[in-house]
């Protein structure tokens, strides 16, 4: 596996622990744990920015993915 596909992997794995974090927010009635899981979403829409960004860096400057000269 390549470290692109990797990061893609890691990418969705985030986005779905963000649904997770926002849907177990709404879903309480418990102020302190609603939260918790307030902040947590917060950290994961930062985690899921910054693997994005490395997914694009890697994207742009694989060499596999530039033409032939």
């Amino acid at each position: 596996m390549t470290v692109q596909a990797d990061l893609e992997k890691a990418v969705a794995a985030a986005q779905s622990a963000l649904g997770t974090y926002e849907t177990f927010s709404a879903s309480t009635l418990d102020g302190t744990a609603k939260q918790m899981f307030k902040e947590m979403s917060s950290d994961m829409e930062r985690h899921v920015a910054l693997l994005r960004g490395r997914l694009a860096y890697v994207t742009q400057n694989n060499s596999m993915n530039k033409p032939l000269s």
